[in-house]
């Protein structure tokens, strides 16, 4: 009887609950994606600035947790990233400076394409594998990028600071 009973209350739990389904599948429609992109880390590790872009930084001034570079058409809805007002130089000595610390810690950069909801490419991002963040429109030409943790290199480093394998 007691098994019977818990079978009837598992099949109204999820009638009760499919038809919320629905609307959650409605409400991630609002996210992009990040993937990783062959061309995107070509353009980071060859230093090439792309003029339609305003550049951001996540984490330390000196080596960010991550780099992203999002089309002017859209704007940045966060307080977490800073803007960087870009140059050629600028731009080489911000990679240099994530590859830097990357080597330190044996994970490489990579860079990936940013898309928002609808699939348009919508910028680049440049970070280690283990960096990860969500990107959410709030509306057609506002996005929320989420920064990676903190701690995106000190994971793989020891209490003195070498590097570690996980």
């Amino acid at each position: 009887m007691q098994k019977l009973w818990r079978k009837f209350l598992c099949v109204m739990c999820l009638l009760t609950l499919l038809p919320y389904s629905g609307c959650s599948g409605l409400h991630l429609k609002n996210y992009g994606r990040i993937m990783p992109d062959r061309d995107a880390t070509i353009a980071f590790e060859k230093y090439q600035m792309n003029t339609d872009f305003n550049y951001y930084i996540s984490g330390s001034d000196v080596y960010p947790n991550a780099f992203i570079g999002l089309d002017k058409s859209y704007t940045l809805d966060s307080d977490l990233w800073k803007k960087v007002e870009m140059t050629p130089a600028k731009f080489r000595e911000i990679v240099r400076y994530m590859q830097s610390k990357a080597l330190t810690t044996s994970q490489p950069q990579h860079g990936f394409a940013m898309f928002d909801d609808n699939g348009n490419k919508i910028g680049i991002w440049y970070s280690i594998l283990s960096a990860k963040a969500t990107l959410q429109m709030k509306d057609e030409r506002t996005v929320i990028i989420y920064t990676p943790d903190i701690d995106t290199y000190l994971k793989y480093e020891d209490d003195s600071g070498h590097h570690t394998i996980r």
